[in-house]
């Protein structure tokens, strides 16, 4: 029997921002949609798209402006470009390297002195790099047809976009809008990973911590602790019937730059999704994401919903 590794890939997301800066939850790893990873390299393309144009105060909806604030949150799209290259060294190592592109348009109402004045950004533009090594440390067969695989997994978040976007009338964008967070960030997680190929499923679960390491310009992200579970019920050699559950929990944002009162909650979210791999070394994906749980702090934009597309090739 083929040992199989899983490859670590967690996307931050953010029902956790104050201007709704996001990504989504999903694990879109090649062993989470059913297939086998031998030594070698994984090439994905990812495209998400989350508009969060829905107020919420603690776990309540609320109308724009409903809760008096300095700024009334009213739309962030998100448009996010993510690439990811693994590579499986041998039995025992591997590591994977995120590049996102962001593509984030924000527009808010700034009172001001009684007066209502509209601001508005809209940008593309590189994201923070994450770089994962991945470690295993057990493997587990049963007697019937399977392998499970146990795996640590570590590594950093660079601060490789930017932190100081402005508008066309040069208002910097507020921190948690910015592309990057300035910060160097320690990714630590565990997962665990089976495939029953008489059943047609595969199972996984795997958490992660993201503690920042730094601050920069006076902000410091929350830390953040994510859960995802989820499975792959393969319909024939080609087609996957995928389901995952993602959960989030963030912290407050801290310093003089950050908004505390308005950064920071918890999210549970379901994520049902297809794959198909016309071939053994293509797999397409998509996924929906729905969210069954949201509490912020504060006032904080959130998104009725999240779509999720890409390709996974592997050579």
């Amino acid at each position: 029997m083929k040992k199989l590794l899983l490859c670590l890939l967690l996307i931050p997301a953010g029902a956790a921002a104050s201007c709704g800066s996001a990504f989504c939850t999903v694990n879109t790893n090649w062993d989470v949609q059913g297939a086998w990873t031998e030594p070698g390299t994984r090439l994905d393309f990812r495209y998400e798209y989350i508009n969060q144009d829905q107020p919420m105060s603690g776990s309540r909806k609320v109308g724009v402006g409903e809760v008096p604030a300095h700024h009334d949150e009213v739309y962030t799209y998100n448009r996010n470009y993510l690439t990811t290259i693994d590579r499986t060294i041998d039995a025992d190592w591997g590591v994977n390297v995120l590049v996102p592109v962001v593509d984030r348009e924000h527009y808010h109402i700034h009172n001001h002195m009684g007066t209502q004045l509209d601001e508005r950004w809209d940008f593309t533009e590189l994201g923070d790099v994450r770089v994962l090594a991945r470690r295993r440390l057990a493997s587990f067969e049963g007697q019937e047809p399977s392998a499970a695989v146990a795996s640590l997994n570590f590594g950093l978040k660079l601060p490789t976009g930017k932190t100081n976007i402005v508008n066309a009338d040069g208002d910097a964008a507020e921190r948690s809008l910015q592309p990057g967070s300035g910060t160097t960030d320690f990714l630590i997680g565990a997962s665990y990973s089976k495939q029953q190929p008489t059943k047609n499923l595969s199972t996984f679960v795997q958490g992660v911590v993201q503690l920042p390491l730094n601050e920069h310009d006076d902000y410091k992200p929350g830390n953040r602790v994510s859960l995802d579970a989820g499975l792959r019920y393969g319909v024939g050699e080609q087609l996957g019937l995928l389901l995952q559950a993602n959960a989030l929990w963030r912290g407050r944002d801290r310093g003089a730059e950050a908004e505390p009162d308005d950064t920071g909650g918890t999210a549970l979210f379901l994520s049902p999704g297809l794959s198909y791999a016309p071939v053994k070394a293509f797999n397409l994906y998509g996924f929906v994401q729905l969210p069954l749980y949201q509490y912020v702090n504060g006032v904080q934009l959130t998104a009725k919903r999240a779509y999720t597309i890409g390709g996974t090739f592997r050579f």
